[in-house]
């Protein structure tokens, strides 16, 4: 099959799209992805053919301004607009399948309408309402199944107002004629559309409310390829004890001098030496017992650490529990507070740090704590059973067969 896997956002939410994409390579189909150009050398290593879905960078939050949900409206609005602009072109007329991540699926059925193109989803969260918890953009705080189930609904009804300007200029663009979101997604529903969920049943285990075809396979890792650690980085770990591993990936972009500092006054307090990744943040320091580095393979570094203070967005959140690396939760928006608190639930992590309530005395406090995450073994071994990806390719060749 030529298989079309598009999806947008930042850096974490297109690096397992290469390890499903090598998965889905190697049974012996086409696959191409399609996303931000920046993304093109990534995709590209992975072996998989490259579509330009957009030119930019999603920036999720501006900096300074973590837990402004307007601006993270308008910010993925604007980026939505660009992905469908890219969106039509990107897909080839002999394209046997689309996988759409969270960010391409209010697009794909459009597609699909004009070009016949079968679509399945491939989602990295749980989207879809149900009782069993709050949506993931929504906070922590359980409102009662019926309560969830219902803000659900109206998380899905606030994705439909973002993605109106792109599905309408989309669709006039398709000579299709007009549609609206929650039309659109009630007939995805009433078909029963399949959607893959690459996640780990160890942090989320399936809704038991949730419609058939909503699969969770388990995670989908990036593609690793032969990468090696970095000379420097491994005579730092042979020099001393386990270090802690500090990131916020894409998140914080601006506060890289005021997070560094905050890091290693933390670490001194705790006792600990650090490896501070750079990050969209600019991570940085010059400190005995403290390595600044750059992008480095997570799957590699972090069961050779003695925890990890991120961001919890899914992909961070997911290595961290692979490893059996303890987490400092420091959630900045959208679903990573979900993801912060589904780490400490299942013991993998401390209590969460809110990004705006991040402070030295806070995370000297954490750090300490992080023998008392206990679960983290456990919940480790139940993730080196799975083989998400394997499950997926297996799920995606059953259903083109149905």
């Amino acid at each position: 099959m030529k298989i079309l896997i598009a999806t947008a956002g930042s850096r974490g939410d297109i690096a397992p799209y290469t390890g499903l994409g090598a998965g889905l390579l190697a049974a012996g189909h086409d696959v191409h992805v399609a996303t931000q150009e920046e993304f093109a050398p990534m995709v590209r290593t992975a072996g998989l053919g490259f579509r330009a879905l957009a030119e930019g960078t999603r920036r999720a939050v501006e900096p300074g301004r973590p837990r402004d949900r307007r601006a993270l409206m308008r910010s993925a609005a604007a980026f939505v607009a660009e992905i469908g602009r890219g969106f039509e072109s990107a897909v080839e007329a002999d394209t046997d399948l689309m996988l759409l991540s969270a960010t391409t699926a209010p697009l794909g059925p459009h597609l699909t309408e004009a070009t016949g193109i079968p679509a399945l989803g491939a989602h990295l969260q749980p989207n879809a309402p149900t009782g069993a918890f709050p949506p993931v953009v929504a906070g922590t705080r359980s409102l009662g199944r019926f309560g969830n189930r219902l803000a659900g609904r109206f998380a899905l009804r606030m994705v439909d107002r973002v993605y109106a300007p792109a599905v309408r200029d989309l669709r006039a663009r398709l000579d299709l004629p007009p549609a609206h979101g929650p039309e659109i997604r009630r007939r995805e529903e009433r078909a029963g559309r399949p959607v893959l969920h690459g996640f780990s049943e160890a942090l989320v285990p399936r809704p038991a409310d949730w419609r058939p075809g909503l699969e969770v396979v388990g995670t989908w890792w990036p593609y690793l390829g032969t990468r090696e650690l970095p000379q420097q980085v491994e005579d730092f770990l042979a020099a001393g004890p386990p270090p802690v591993l500090v990131t916020f990936g894409s998140m914080a972009a601006g506060e890289g001098e005021r997070l560094s500092a905050l890091a290693v006054e933390a670490l001194r307090g705790a006792g600990l030496r650090g490896i501070l990744q750079s990050g969209a943040a600019g991570l940085a320091a010059d400190a005995d017992g403290i390595l600044p580095v750059g992008d480095l393979p997570h799957e590699l570094l972090l069961p050779r650490t003695a925890g990890v203070v991120h961001h919890c967005g899914a992909g961070t959140s997911a290595a961290a529990a692979r490893a059996g690396a303890a987490s400092v939760p420091v959630p900045v928006t959208a679903d990573q507070p979900f993801w912060a608190e589904r780490l400490y639930r299942v013991g993998a992590a401390v209590a969460p740090i809110p990004f705006a309530e991040l402070t030295a005395a806070r995370l000297t406090t954490a750090l300490r704590a992080l023998p008392e995450a206990t679960g983290a073994p456990d919940v480790a071994a139940r993730m080196a059973a799975e083989d998400g990806t394997g499950a997926a390719v297996k799920a995606v060749e059953r259903l083109m067969r149905d």
